[in-house]
């Protein structure tokens, strides 16, 4: 049965024909798997080191935070790929999506290098920059310094994966990367505690599952196992390839890194407010990224499908594919914001139950969710823009909203209290949607060239 099940999501099937229901969801299960497997593996190392204290702890987070922003300026080749792929496939042009992959594969090798080198000889100044105290510093700089000497696993792992869901195989990624985290589930323990390295033991568990990944991974695309096939015997640079692949990527990064940006600014307006306001956000943030998953799975199912169906040259139809998306994300946030609305209190609750914590948590949550629904709008239509290679639109949209609209408003506002900068963070989703439905309507996204 499981096995029958598998297959359905796994044989090749042209996006640009048959039901794009079925083809968004054939897509968005699998992607919407890795998007909770990676939230999984990201706090594994949180949970088992969790053990060792809260210095141990505060180590990871401020390494992780310090990883994601890197991880963010690389994401920008995985989008540009990733809508070069789609494109080159949508167009039956399988040489120029196999040529995509080998240029991406070849920039990853020397980013992760470059990387690799400046993140281990700056990581105890980044540590103390960020006002880590000597125990967490020293704590902090094994597990950066590990990390940065097997960030090639990292960069290429998350790369494969978007090479792969282009090209429309979104089941191998969710495969690889739950025989990853399984593995990194497996190694924790046994070298945190058993071999005894401590935070470090959690860094090695880290580089090793993702690097047994990337292996995986890699093999995929040597051996023609998916879509994609980039035999070593072909290996020839293309800077043509290469600048197309960057002109989509750079503003897809950008985008990244503001979104990363904007959440430190948000800490710092709220820590005014003091420690039961910081600890309230913090649970709120989480509960909102566990509404962002499923967003972010059927916003990259649809930038596949248009990207696709463009190549195709059927503008109508990689349209309708991001309608659809739009429809059933829109459902779905507009019955989590009943729960949270109706519920608020209880979900403050489940992580900490200080009554001042839960009345903070419970007007962020009913302020927030009435917009939710221009989250929606927001997210798939970025996603599908991006898909498109049109990734300059969403990063001035991400800009006016969260820099020129959210950030001051949040200042402004919070002179009347934690419920101003509430009604700025509402302001801004109601901003982003608004400005992505606008330009996707205007439609220059379907004569974009990649």
């Amino acid at each position: 049965m499981i096995k029958k099940i598998l297959h359905k999501f796994k044989k090749q099937r042209d996006l640009t024909v048959g039901s794009i229901s079925k083809n968004l969801w054939i897509l968005a299960i699998p992607m919407l798997v890795s998007n909770v497997l990676q939230a999984t593996f990201n706090l594994i190392d949180m949970f088992f080191v969790g053990k060792l204290g809260p210095a141990a702890l505060a180590a990871v987070a401020l390494s992780g935070s310090i990883l994601m922003v890197v991880m963010f300026l690389m994401m920008g080749i995985a989008m540009g790929t990733m809508a070069l792929v789609s494109r080159s496939i949508g167009a039956k042009n399988q040489a120029q999506a196999n040529n995509a992959a080998m240029q991406s594969l070849i920039m990853v090798f020397w980013g992760s290098i470059i990387f690799g080198i400046i993140g281990y000889l700056l990581s105890p100044w980044v540590l103390g920059f960020l006002g880590a105290n000597a125990e967490v510093a020293a704590l902090g700089t094994g597990y950066l310094q590990i990390t940065f000497l097997g960030v090639i696993a990292m960069f290429a792992m998350f790369l494969i994966s978007g090479i792969l869901q282009g090209a429309g195989d979104a089941l191998t990624p969710m495969l690889i990367l739950g025989s990853a985290t399984i593995l990194n589930i497996i190694l924790d323990p046994l070298l945190i505690f058993t071999a005894g390295l401590g935070v470090n033991g959690a860094a090695w568990a880290t580089v090793l599952s993702r690097g047994i990944g990337s292996l995986w991974a890699l093999e995929v695309l040597l051996k023609g196992r998916s879509r994609i096939h980039v035999p070593l015997k072909h290996f020839k640079i293309d800077w043509t390839i290469i600048w197309r692949i960057l002109k989509i990527g750079i503003p897809g990064s950008a985008q990244m890194s503001m979104r990363g940006l904007i959440g430190i600014v948000l800490f710092a307006i709220v820590a005014k407010f003091g420690t039961f306001a910081i600890a309230s956000y913090g649970v709120c943030v989480r509960l909102q990224l566990l509404a962002l998953v499923p967003g972010f799975a059927l916003g990259m199912a649809a930038g596949t499908l248009v990207g696709q169906n463009l190549g195709a040259k059927q503008s109508k139809r990689a349209a309708y594919s991001a309608w659809m998306a739009v429809l059933y994300y829109g459902i779905f946030m507009i019955a989590l914001a009943a729960l949270y609305y109706i519920f608020a209190p209880y979900f403050l609750y489940v992580f900490n139950g200080n009554p001042e914590v839960v009345k903070i948590g419970t007007n962020y949550l009913r302020i927030t969710v009435l917009g939710y629904v221009f989250v929606a709008l927001g997210v798939v239509l970025n996603r599908s823009l991006s898909g498109a290679g049109d990734t300059i639109a969403p990063m001035i949209i991400t800009f006016i909203a969260l820099w020129l609209i959210q950030v001051p408003l949040a200042i402004y506002m919070s002179r009347f209290g934690l419920n101003g900068v509430w009604y700025a963070v509402l302001i801004a989703f109601f901003v982003q949607g608004t400005l992505a439905t606008g330009w996707f309507l205007l439609g220059k996204w379907k004569h974009k060239i990649v």
